[in-house]
């Protein structure tokens, strides 16, 4: 689609001029005689780049038009024009966000290669807007509760700074995603963001991930390879489970987060870089420091903004934002209509223990969208839930109550499947099912209420 540009001026035979020398351009131009029409055909017309007068007979000037658009769009490129400027209204509209001016009487070279380099600007400007929308929505934190809106406010804080962050949590919370937050909304967008997963590089070959190598090294390094500072200079390296580390390598990596230099191995220059270190682990490093398996001078330089991202088991009331949200992405994944979760499967879902945290209810739901379809049911749940293993390491990272139900889970969960078992063996006739479980329909009727049952429950099931 070719650029629109909008033209405000009160002069209509100097309208006409512009407008068929833009349109020879490859430009939709429309015109507007006064700042009024012309604040109107900006919502109406949408351009990439206005040409406006500064003194404009009717209605706001230039100037006040110009300070409206800015307020409504920063991003809007805007070109003044006037034959009665003077340096205190060239240096007002500069300040203001104007482009450049252009002074009357108009060439048209020079209105052709301003407007040239101005939707340049526009382009670029459109762009950027577009990669960090991307950005910012697949990265964005799910839910509204006062959990992960503190998380949320913390990232929105530290992001535009260059400070440090160390994120901690369970695993499964989605520390990764709150790093990729985080450089999503920097000003470090734009530049790479470079992940590494401590845990996950054997030990002898860590320091060339991190710091690269020259070529002859080391037996095998049969080309120059730069390493993971230096991939992602000028944007934002990610170190996941910062906490597995070894010691000599905690040592190389403190060196470089205090000198901003890096040096290959088997090479003999120092490189600057200009890298933003964002970590993310599952240990208490503090703890880890005071036993002398973490260096202590690291975590703090590490540890700059504290960012700890909770369990899930402490954001249930995330759970119908999380679910819907899940479900969806899990039916771009399968190729399947997004499974619905109503009252009955969220109240399930509310009370599993959930040791994977957010990772266990994502596996969840995608083997929920590849075994069905429709209205999902607390009893298609249960064998799943009851089931579940915890991921490696889960429960080394959480406290014994997250891991292991309490007794009153354990309780309502064993009386839910009775009550399940009762119903579907009488067809949902609550007389029958409760005089198999030898109790009395009115109690029945009370018990499922409380574990947030129904009869259709049975019907889905079947």
């Amino acid at each position: 689609m070719s650029p629109r540009i909008l033209i405000v001026d009160d002069e209509a035979n100097l309208r006409r001029m512009l407008q068929a020398l833009l349109e020879e351009d490859g430009h939709q131009v429309h015109g507007a005689a006064t700042g009024t029409e012309g604040l109107e055909a900006v919502s109406a017309f949408a351009p990439d780049l206005v040409l406006l007068d500064l003194v404009i007979g009717q209605g706001p000037d230039g100037m006040a038009v110009l300070a409206e658009l800015r307020a409504r769009d920063p991003d809007l490129v805007v070109i003044m024009m006037s034959g009665k400027a003077t340096l205190a209204d060239a240096v007002r509209a500069t300040r203001l966000g104007a482009f450049q001016f252009l002074e009357k009487p108009l060439t048209p070279e020079a209105v052709l290669t301003t407007t040239r380099a101005a939707l340049e600007l526009a382009r670029a400007r459109a762009e950027a807007r577009a990669l960090r929308a991307g950005l910012t929505h697949d990265y964005e934190m799910v839910g509204s509760g006062p959990a992960i809106a503190r998380v949320r406010d913390l990232i929105s804080r530290v992001a535009a700074t260059s400070s440090r962050v160390l994120i901690t949590g369970e695993s499964g919370t989605g520390k990764e995603l709150v790093a990729r937050a985080i450089h999503a909304e920097s000003p470090r967008a734009l530049k790479p963001l470079v992940s590494l997963n401590c845990a996950a590089v054997p030990r002898e070959l860590l320091e060339s991930e991190l710091f690269g190598h020259e070529k002859g090294a080391f037996t095998g390094a049969l080309q120059r390879r730069e390493g993971r500072f230096e991939l992602a200079h000028g944007g934002t390296l990610f170190l996941d489970e910062v906490g597995e580390l070894e010691p000599l390598a905690q040592a190389k990596l403190l060196r470089v987060v205090e000198t901003g230099l890096v040096e290959r191995l088997g090479g003999t220059a120092a490189r600057p870089v200009d890298v933003r270190v964002v970590a993310a682990t599952n240990k208490d490093l503090e703890a880890e420091a005071k036993a002398g398996r973490f260096r202590s001078d690291l975590f703090f330089r590490l540890n700059v903004f504290p960012i700890h991202v909770p369990p899930l088991r402490e954001r249930l009331d995330d759970l119908p934002a999380l679910a819907a949200h899940l479900a969806a992405r899990a039916a771009l994944r399968c190729n399947r209509a997004p499974r619905d979760f109503g009252d009955r499967a969220l109240e399930r879902l509310r009370s599993h223990a959930w040791p994977g945290n957010v990772r266990e209810l994502a596996n969840l739901i995608e083997r929920l969208t590849i075994l069905g379809e429709g209205p999902v049911s607390a009893a298609e749940m249960e064998p799943m839930l009851a089931r579940a293993p915890a991921p490696e390491g889960a429960r080394a990272a959480a406290p014994a109550s997250a891991a292991v139900p309490s007794l009153a889970q354990a309780l309502d969960h064993y009386e839910r499947r009775l009550i399940q078992e009762a119903l579907e063996a009488t067809g949902g006739n609550l007389a029958q099912a409760a005089r198999r479980l030898d109790t009395d329909r009115a109690n029945l009727h009370r018990r499922m209420r409380r574990l947030g049952m129904s009869r259709k429950d049975t019907e889905e099931s079947k």
